[in-house]
């Protein structure tokens, strides 16, 4: 890890604005320079002077007014994601008197630079479910109520657009959307509904000029299309389509610019990045060679400029920051994350992608890295990694960390099953609901392919996942444990009819679109059927461990420590099962960047100590 790291700066309305790391400290420093990067730097907030006091600390929602005068926050020092919003004043520094406890710690700011909306959670099931106003100066207490989304399966936020004319809330649901907008220079008048909710109809808007564009899946679209409708009449019988719907193309989110439109895309299970001039000019995509690679739009909030900012990466490639001018079409690579050890050569790393086919007749695409000069005789130990739920693709990322695996002979290897959108929309559709299982058989078929290929064997087969993806673990070792040598489940989601039917818990009622509504006896029967907790049987199950935090707010802790109870009760054999609880941190680990990277190191340890590699 690079110790005294910083961010690329990003030039907004007047000031250029860093994140740091000094050297042995765990938390960021965030800062602005006014006008120029050789210009003063004033410090905004010091998160290793804030966190003193705390075992878990998170900043988050960072949100400075347009006089840039003012800045709103929250903090998280409990990691349940409830966060307490604060306001600074950057002129004096002075941090105000008023706490709003319970919100995401996200926030904007009107026109006037003194009304502030945020969004509130509710106290027992951590939805986010009111939008509130804020007047600078106020108590807290006297926050006016402008939205309650009282659809249990709905969550709500609030935005302000690009161009920064109009303040928006979202309500949105795993199948449906609804927007409502409001000229940011009234922020006391009433927010309008942009197109009422209909259930199935999903769109996200960004306005510019005189129009609204809507990446939307209207007219059954399942990748979506991007559609466009004047400002003044939103209503979805306005909406007329700018870039149809294809069968063979996931259209991801737009960036607009005065001058362009950037379309983000995915194709083959690969991301892509098109460029279409507003003035009629001929489109282009982004040149992007590897076939394990993961690009994507980063900070873009300079509405009038030609360039586009951009991260690149792949399995063997660190990420990089790249300015890519489209005018002129001229790249300037602005960053590229340090490997610290001075050894590092990405030409000493094999990068692949091969196709596995599952037993429905599906090809499942995985993304592995090895160091150069293995041999395929299935003595080397594999990694398997995926997730599979939400519509989440899982791309090919770089780590630093994981070089320590890859130069001790492991192969690390992504299996973008279905339950994921990597091939599209139909991809995720066919991996829930009452399709959920092909996420499991999947990993399950790519275990057999790496098997058969011999890049290993299941002696030095290895399986990960977290969340959702710990879920997959659990249902792969209950359902062909003899494939794997060890399986690591973070935070695991396994006790899924118990959550399920408990709608007090965070998440259970929005993801009734995900999963299924157990309370509906088609939904129980078929979730009993692959449940982790509800499948334990009497068999020989790999070495596990198995990690969750005391304060998680995505999978309570007892859904792990339960799962690990009935495994020690039924499992055969004398394989490791271990139980690891952080009694300081929640879903995402601990907070500090040195411990996190202990976290790793006990994984890694775990699979080291399996294979007998002692080096």
């Amino acid at each position: 890890i690079k110790e005294d790291d910083s961010s690329v700066p990003y030039l907004y309305n007047g000031y250029y604005y860093i994140t740091r790391y000094e050297k042995g400290k765990d938390y960021p420093i965030y800062s602005r320079k006014k006008g120029s990067l050789t210009a003063k730097e004033e410090i905004l907030f010091d998160c290793n002077e804030m966190a003193k006091g705390h075992s878990y600390f998170s900043l988050g929602g960072l949100n400075i007014s347009e006089d840039n005068k003012w800045a709103a926050f929250g903090i998280d020092t409990v990691s349940r994601r409830q966060y307490t919003i604060q306001i600074k004043n950057l002129v004096t520094g002075e941090i105000l008197p008023v706490k709003i406890e319970n919100t995401t710690g996200g926030s904007t700011w009107a026109a006037d630079n003194k009304t502030l909306f945020y969004t509130r959670k509710d106290a027992v099931t951590l939805r986010s479910d009111k939008i509130y106003k804020h007047k600078l100066g106020g108590d807290a207490k006297n926050d006016v109520l402008i939205f309650n989304e009282k659809d249990d399966t709905f969550n709500t936020f609030v935005y302000k657009e690009k161009s920064k004319k109009y303040l928006v809330i979202g309500s949105t649901s795993t199948l449906t959307s609804e927007f409502r907008i409001l000229d940011a220079n009234t922020p006391d008048a009433d927010f309008k509904i942009f197109q009422p909710r209909t259930r199935g109809l999903e769109y996200s808007i960004s306005h510019y000029g005189d129009n609204f564009y809507i990446v939307t899946n209207k007219d059954k679209a399942a990748n979506f299309k991007l559609m466009i409708t004047p400002e003044k009449k939103t209503g979805k019988e306005n909406w007329k389509d700018l870039i149809p719907h294809r069968k063979d193309v996931l259209l991801e989110d737009i960036d607009i610019f005065k001058n362009y439109l950037v379309i983000s895309e995915r194709s083959d299970g690969l991301n892509k990045i098109r460029i279409r001039p507003w003035d009629g000019k001929a489109e282009y995509y982004l040149p992007f060679s590897s076939e394990t690679y993961t690009a994507g739009t980063t900070t873009n909030v300079d509405f009038d400029t030609d360039v586009l900012r951009y991260s690149y990466q792949s399995l063997a490639t660190p990420s990089s920051v790249i300015d890519f001018n489209m005018k002129t079409k001229e790249k300037t690579v602005l960053k590229e994350s340090e490997v610290l050890g001075g050894k590092f050569n990405k030409d000493n790393y094999q990068e692949e992608r091969v196709w596995a086919t599952a037993q429905d007749g599906t090809k499942v695409p995985i993304s592995m890295v090895y160091r150069k000069g293995i041999k395929k005789d299935g003595s080397n130990p594999l990694l398997l990694y995926a997730y599979g739920s939400y519509g989440a693709s899982m791309d090919a990322y770089f780590s630093s960390i994981r070089l320590s695996l890859l130069d001790r002979g492991f192969i690390f290897a992504i299996a973008h099953i279905r339950g994921g959108e990597d091939l599209g929309r139909e991809w995720y559709e066919n991996g829930k609901l009452l399709k959920k299982k092909n996420t499991f058989t999947d990993f399950i078929d790519c275990s057999k392919y790496v098997i058969d290929q011999k890049y290993t064997s299941p002696k030095h087969l290895y399986a990960e996942g977290g969340s959702a993806g710990g879920l997959l673990m659990g249902a792969i070792v209950n359902m062909a444990p003899h494939l794997y040598n060890g399986v690591i489940a973070q935070v695991a989601f396994v006790d899924v009819i118990t959550t399920m039917l408990d709608d007090t818990i965070p998440l259970t009622t929005g993801e009734y679109d995900e999963w299924g509504n157990p309370n509906e006896k088609e939904y129980y029967d078929y979730m009993k059927s692959y449940s982790p907790y509800d499948n334990v049987t009497e068999q020989v199950y790999p070495n596990m461990l198995v990690t969750t935090g005391l304060h998680d707010s995505q999978v309570q802790y007892w859904e792990p420590a339960k799962w690990v109870a009935k495994l020690r009760v039924m499992k055969k054999g004398n394989n490791l099962l271990y139980l690891d609880t952080n009694m300081e941190a929640g879903h995402g680990g601990a907070s500090g960047r040195f411990e996190a990277l202990k976290e790793v190191a006990k994984e890694y340890s775990f699979l080291l100590d399996l294979e007998g590699i002692k080096k």
